[in-house]
């Protein structure tokens, strides 16, 4: 009887291309799996954990498009809350961790962490084997209020190692609202010297867009700059850009570099409501892709379809959904 029930277990978990991991409080993250495509074998883990731009919810959604369209394994995790086991973007609590072991990238939008040391190890060993890593808006700080051994990945760093691990690994660390925060978006405008880069197929300028403002940012040389971003005058994809000092010159939005060998890709796009536009889906896709050393699967047609039902919650403080467990990002 009990082999019957494992095997109707198995039967739905390979049916929905979806596996939960579980504890006695209900399922810890999510791994989406057994899809067709360029990237099949390849594993990626998408870490979820700032408290304003949602990533809880656009991390999930871009691992499905990776897995359904692309073929990537990817297992995503969530800051959870260990008294109630939902997710809550103000702990520093990400469960699952170890998937970095087996990671042939790491997709990061975390902010400001005080990661538990058994969790930061997890961390600490994957950045520094050199493997790829594809930072999304607050990952440029994505540590901080870290001790001891763990410090240098802090903002602020130290001494041998300024800016942390936004500065010495992504590029960046945290600067600067350079658009008004919640007033005025951000257009891509792609780097015309660097047209034929792969993560550039299929897009041109305006397709990048996102409610989000552009930060500040100068990217640790040796960096290479793909993608700019224009302030622009509102909230709306096709308002005009702001005239002034703010666009002359503009803030680089999304660069390439490589750390300790390992591809490096950057974008300060990537709040929940930013993957709306299939732009920055597409480049997201991409980069992904690129990472991982597969840029000749790249073309400028590759499938950044929503899959499922998504619906961005606004950016903002505090303004995530209450209540909300792992299991519901699913894939249906």
């Amino acid at each position: 009887m009990l082999s019957r029930i494992m095997l109707v277990i198995v039967g739905l978990i390979l049916f929905t291309h979806t596996v939960v991991a579980q504890d006695a409080k209900g399922p810890l993250w999510v791994v989406y799996d057994g899809f067709k495509g360029p990237a099949s074998g390849k594993h990626v883990v998408l870490v979820a954990g700032d408290e304003e731009y949602r990533s809880e919810e656009a991390l999930p959604q871009l691992g499905k498009i990776l897995a359904k369209h692309h073929g990537f394994k990817c297992t995503v995790l969530f800051p959870i809350d260990p008294k109630t086991g939902e997710i809550h973007p103000n702990i520093s609590n990400i469960p699952g961790l170890e998937a970095l072991k087996t990671a042939d990238l790491m997709i990061i939008a975390t902010r400001f962490r005080n990661m538990p040391e058994k969790q930061m190890q997890y961390f600490a060993d994957y950045i520094e084997a050199g493997k790829p890593i594809l930072g999304m808006r607050t990952a440029t700080h994505a540590f901080n209020g870290m001790k001891g051994k763990f410090a240098k990945y802090n903002n602020g760093g130290a001494k041998d190692y300024e800016g942390g691990f936004g500065r010495q690994v992504l590029g960046e660390k945290w600067i600067s609202h350079h658009g008004g925060h919640g007033t005025q978006s951000t257009r891509g405008i792609l780097n015309k010297d660097e047209a034929k880069h792969p993560i550039l197929a299929g897009l041109k300028d305006g397709d990048i867009w996102g409610p989000t403002d552009v930060y500040g940012a100068s990217p640790l040389k040796p960096s290479t700059v793909l993608v700019h971003g224009q302030v622009l005058k509102g909230m709306k994809s096709t308002d005009e850009p702001l005239p002034g000092k703010k666009n002359d010159p503009m803030m680089p939005l999304a660069w390439t570099r490589d750390y300790k060998g390992g591809r490096i890709f950057t974008t300060t796009l990537g709040a929940s409501q930013d993957l709306e536009a299939a732009g920055s889906r597409r480049m997201l896709v991409n980069a992904a892709l690129w990472c991982v050393g597969l840029e000749k699967a790249i073309t400028p047609t590759l499938t950044v379809d929503i899959v499922g039902e998504y619906r961005a919650t606004r950016f903002g403080f505090n303004s995530f959904t209450k209540g909300i467990r792992p299991a519901a990002h699913e894939m249906k």
